[in-house]
């Protein structure tokens, strides 16, 4: 609503001093209503303006002398690159690439995790093998190998911690009776240390995959807020890597994001078969609840890609339409309609919107503060600088004048004795 300062000195400095008679054409209907609040200048807008600027930019380089085509095409391509780095720099929590490495980054940890805790069973298996069966998990069988170390050496008093670990009475001494039991081979204590160094690395790595699922849920919740209601962080991170971006995303129809992932497979289902709601229809219902998924995928990607603040809250109204879909396959009790539900989230979103809003301003305003008061501390701090320096300076003068009287009486009695003694 507020002109920008340099349109404003172009106009003023291109309009004559008599502006009573003047019409502006504008192509632009909001700039021309700015331009007349601000300017008190009549602005048109319309077909025949249109297609005076479209004229304009084509033969620009004709009308302005020095200026050739080749410059001009230059000057619109670095017009170009320095807006999309203002964008990419105002909106640098929004930045998908993180999204694409951290997803990608999940997936190998999966595998590696998985590849070295068969290893683990392996090589701990010839020690113990009964304990496989009575721990299947991955991380816990590992954290349970470490913690055992040799079998012969475990007893009632190792119960408790061994609760701890597995998180059930039963399994604990269930582990100890098999033990007590087994008909594994005896280890050396070096083979023992290598295991249980092993197990460390395996149990650091799941460790580490929690954290950075973590990362990719809260990086999910500021870049795509409604997909990650919608379909969750994991299948919504996937998709937006799979596309290359989430601008890329947007742009696909629906049809092509329902295959997306499955481009070599001659089935119907692509990445977003991973959904749960996929997985809670029946056999006949799962192609119709796929096209309807990947359809509200599309709205959710859209609302999120070209959103200024995003919020979870179309993905949660999204979501709510995907279950009641899934509920009028089971039930045939019909639907909201899509515009009841849009109308919905247009007014919580917009509320939630001005909150966010209105956060952000007393943010900025105590930042503000701050940096104002750390001003003012950095000027009273240079002032009382400024005033020990003068200080020591006229210290240092006092200390130069009382250096000066002695000497000058010195010389002063020194001329009286001389003069005595010529007289």
């Amino acid at each position: 609503g507020v002109l920008h300062e340099d349109l404003r000195l172009l106009l003023d400095t291109a309009l004559p001093p008599k502006r009573k008679k003047v019409v502006l054409g504008v192509g632009d209907a909001k700039m021309g209503a700015a331009v007349q609040e601000e300017l008190g200048v009549q602005c048109q807008t319309g077909g025949v303006v249109a297609e005076l600027m479209r004229g304009i930019r084509l033969h620009f380089p004709a009308l302005v002398r020095g200026l050739t085509a080749q410059s001009a095409a230059k000057a619109q391509l670095g017009l170009g690159h320095s807006y999309s780095r203002a964008k990419v720099k105002f909106n640098v929590h929004r930045v998908d690439n993180m999204i694409i490495q951290s997803i990608s980054l999940l997936d190998q940890l999966d595998k590696d995790i998985n590849t070295f805790s068969m290893r683990v069973r392996e090589w701990y298996g010839y020690h113990f093998p009964e304990l496989i069966k009575i721990v299947p998990e991955n991380a816990m069988y590992c954290r349970v190998a470490k913690f055992i170390g040799n079998r012969r050496e475990l007893s009632e008093e190792s119960l408790e911690g061994l609760e701890e670990i597995v998180m059930d009475s039963a399994k604990a001494q269930a582990i100890l009776e098999a033990s007590r039991s087994s008909m594994g081979m005896d280890i050396s204590p070096l083979d023992l240390i290598n295991i249980e160094s092993f197990s460390r690395r395996v149990i650091s790595l799941s460790d580490y995959r929690k954290g950075l699922q973590e990362y990719l849920r809260s990086k999910m919740s500021q870049v795509a807020p409604s997909l990650s209601a919608l379909i969750g962080e994991v299948v919504g991170a996937r998709l937006i890597s799979h596309a290359g971006s989430l601008t890329n995303l947007a742009k696909y129809p629906a049809s092509t994001v329902q295959i997306l992932g499955a481009e070599k497979a001659l089935f119907r289902y692509g990445l977003i078969f991973h959904s749960t709601f996929i997985g809670r229809a029946a056999a006949k219902n799962k192609g119709r609840i796929s096209r309807y998924l990947a359809n509200k995928c599309t709205i959710a990607s859209r609302i999120d890609c070209f959103s200024e603040v995003p919020t979870s809250v179309f993905g949660d109204k999204l979501r709510e339409q995907v279950e009641e879909r899934l509920a009028f396959y089971e039930t045939g009790e019909p639907p909201r309609k899509n515009l009841e539900v849009m109308k919905e989230a247009v007014v919580e979103a917009n509320e939630v919107v001005a909150e966010v809003k209105r956060r952000q301003e007393k943010k900025e305003k105590k930042r503000k503060k701050r940096e104002k008061r750390r001003l003012e501390a950095l000027a009273a701090a240079a002032e009382e600088q400024e005033e020990n320096s003068e200080n020591d300076v006229g210290a240092k003068k006092k200390k130069k004048k009382k250096k000066q009287q002695p000497e000058e009486s010195e010389a002063e009695a020194e001329t009286e004795e001389n003069g005595v003694e010529e007289e």
